[in-house]
């Protein structure tokens, strides 16, 4: 692969979104010493313009079945699953609902806790929504505020 860009090997083995997401970024601090996890109303204005990576998780509804993302832009990547754009699992189950996200400041970092995430049992991943989102309201409209 002498002298060819590397992203293009890139695209070959990772979905768009995750090649997307590899991109060197300047981590942002959100200011209040949180390095994610923390949903304030203040965060949820600032998602949208605020550079970073996220995990996500999605919900076709409450207690329904459940998809574990990450990705750098989450307005559009959620955008993309509500609308259908996304084929696979959360297109062909209805996945939708915006239950659960946290920032990172690197790429790594938020694709080891999607790793870690994904390999966790149901029970958990549901009470990991529950500790921000008890009433499993879609947050999509809160982080597009």
């Amino acid at each position: 692969m002498r002298g060819l860009d590397p992203r293009i090997h890139l695209l070959r083995t990772k979905s768009l979104d995750e090649a997307d997401g590899l991109r060197i970024n300047l981590p942002i601090k959100s200011g209040d010493g949180n390095d994610g996890g923390d949903h304030s109303a203040n965060e949820a204005r600032i998602v949208g313009q605020q550079m970073g990576f996220w995990i996500y998780i999605l919900a076709s509804r409450r207690g329904g079945s459940l998809y574990v993302g990450v990705t750098n832009n989450l307005i559009r990547r959620v955008f993309e699953h509500r609308e259908g754009l996304v084929l696979g699992f959360t297109k062909r189950y209805g996945v939708k609902m915006l239950v659960y996200y946290e920032r990172h400041d690197t790429a790594a970092a938020a694709i080891q806790r999607e790793k870690n995430i994904k390999h966790w049992p149901r029970e958990w991943k549901i009470d990991l929504i529950l500790s921000i989102n008890p009433d499993w309201k879609d947050l999509y409209e809160e982080v597009t505020r």
